[in-house]
Formats: structure tokens, sequence, C-alpha cells
């Protein structure tokens, strides 16, 4: 697969830049929660900015909170950007929100046969409420990650894999035939998303002491108790201060080990979209 370029890299990365301040300048006169996570931590601590070889930016926030952004933006600010999630459109397969530059493409090979118009974004986690009790936790997030997953299945027939070798051969197979039982048992990408947003809801209206974003590869991984994320830890990211959760050092460990140790130089790369076009930018 062809690779980026160093300069066509650090476009797409000052596009998503730009997105990044005009979310974080709304939310911040909104009162919104919003906080870097993921590999935009790293970045942060490691870099003070993207991962060199990173094209996107991951920022998660409450989903009610998130609901509240995507509305404003859609009323105010429509002229500059697009939204997409699943609530817009059934045809999008990911639980993620993304707030698209508009007049720009930016597809992953993995979507491009799906009839979707994806432009350079900032890519938006929903955290949910989630059960203080453990054993209604544990249901909880299996069932919304069962069904994000199925939901994925049915629409996209080969997802890129990470794993390698035989077990990688494996669960392409068995993504494979997933993909084809789900379209014989007719399950419909708008049913799997209800029964998926159900799970992700259940405990909405409760107040409890612990979010967790529940559709990511582990279901359990981001799960953390709001006394690990408030109050925010402002870290440099490129030339502005961007919020983390106050544990992002040990969150960024649980999930990725070593992470100030750099990857072998010949993983210091990334994927070249199947379409990209900076449109007016």
């Amino acid at each position: 697969m062809r690779e980026y370029d160093a300069e066509t890299l650090r476009h797409v990365q000052q596009c998503e830049l730009k997105i990044l301040k005009d979310v974080a300048r709304i939310c911040d006169g909104q009162g919104l929660t919003y906080f870097g996570l993921a590999g935009t931590g790293i970045g942060a601590i490691r870099h003070k900015g993207f991962i060199p070889w990173d094209d996107d930016i991951d920022i998660g926030m409450p989903a009610r909170d998130l609901e509240q952004l995507v509305k404003i933006i859609r009323e105010e600010h429509a002229g500059t950007y697009d939204v997409i999630n699943a609530d817009i459109d059934s045809n999008y397969p990911l639980a993620t929100t993304r707030i698209m530059l508009k007049g720009t493409q930016f597809c992953e090979e993995t979507l491009s046969e799906l009839p979707l118009d994806l432009g350079i974004f900032l890519d938006m986690y929903a955290f949910d409420n989630v059960a203080d009790d453990e054993n209604a936790y544990r249901k909880q997030a299996w069932d919304a990650w069962f069904w994000a997953h199925i939901r994925i299945l049915i629409s996209v027939s080969h997802p890129v894999i990470q794993v390698r070798g035989w077990r990688g051969l494996l669960l392409r197979f068995a993504c494979a035939g997933a993909h084809a039982f789900a379209r014989i048992l007719r399950i419909s990408p708008e049913f799997a998303y209800r029964k998926e947003r159900e799970a992700r809801r259940r405990y909405a209206n409760e107040a409890t002491s612990r979010i967790g974003y529940l559709c990511d590869t582990n279901r359990f991984t981001q799960t953390y108790a709001w006394d690990d994320i408030k109050p925010f830890l402002d870290l440099d990211f490129e030339d502005m201060k961007l919020h983390f959760p106050r544990e992002i050092d040990a969150m960024l460990r649980e999930m990725f080990g070593d992470y100030m140790q750099l990857p072998p130089v010949e993983k210091r790369k990334n994927h070249f979209p199947a379409r990209l076009d900076f449109g007016a930018y």
C-alpha cells in the first residue's frame, strides 16, 4: 500500500489542527467537556504534538456533550464543517463521530466502497455513563461491543486486521464469514445500531462514577473514573494547549505499555488514504 510523503502528511495534520482549534474554542465557550486520548496523548507527551507519522487526532467527550457539540456545529458552522456518525447516516459503520472539513476528501481503504462522503476529520469518541456494579458494567460493555462490531461486519467484509501470520488470516476468514452470515440473517445496520445505542446509553440518566468508550477493540480498556479524568492536565500539542485526563500517563501505559519507547523504524509510517483532496485548504 502507498505511504505518505512528509509534505502531504504534514498538510493533513495542519488541517486536523485547524478543526481541533475550532472545536476546542466551541467547547470552551459552551462549557462542554473534551479531552485528548490514545495516540493524541502519546503525541502530546512524547512529541509535544502529533506523533510524526500519525494522521489523526483522537478526542473523547461525554456522550451528551458530544451530542450538543454536533448540534452546534450543524446549526452554526455548517459552512465550514460537515458531521457524520451513525445517527446522521446509517451507512457509516463506526461508533465514532467525525467532524470534517467541508470541501475536502479523506477516505480510508476500508471504507472506500461504502456510499459515504468523508472529509479530513477530527475523530470524536463518545464516552457513556457505565454501571458502577461490575456485573452490570460487564454486560453493558459486552452488549455495546457486540452490536458495534456486528454493525461493522454488516457493512465491511474485510476490516483492517492488525494481527499478522496465521492468526491474522484466521481472523480475516472469520470476519468474511460473519459478514456473510449477518447478510443471510438480514440484520440491518439500523437494527444493530439501535441495539448498540441502547447498551451504550443504558445508564445515561444515572449519576455514575465512571464513563467509558465501549466499542473499541477491547471493550474494557477505555473505562475511566471521573476522578482520573478531572481536573484536567493541560499539555502542549503543537502550538496550542489541549486538555487531557489527569491520569493520562497511567491510561496510556495500561493501553500501550512503555509508550515512551519509539517503535522500530519500519513501523513509523502510515498508509495513504484511498481518497484525499484538500479542496480550498
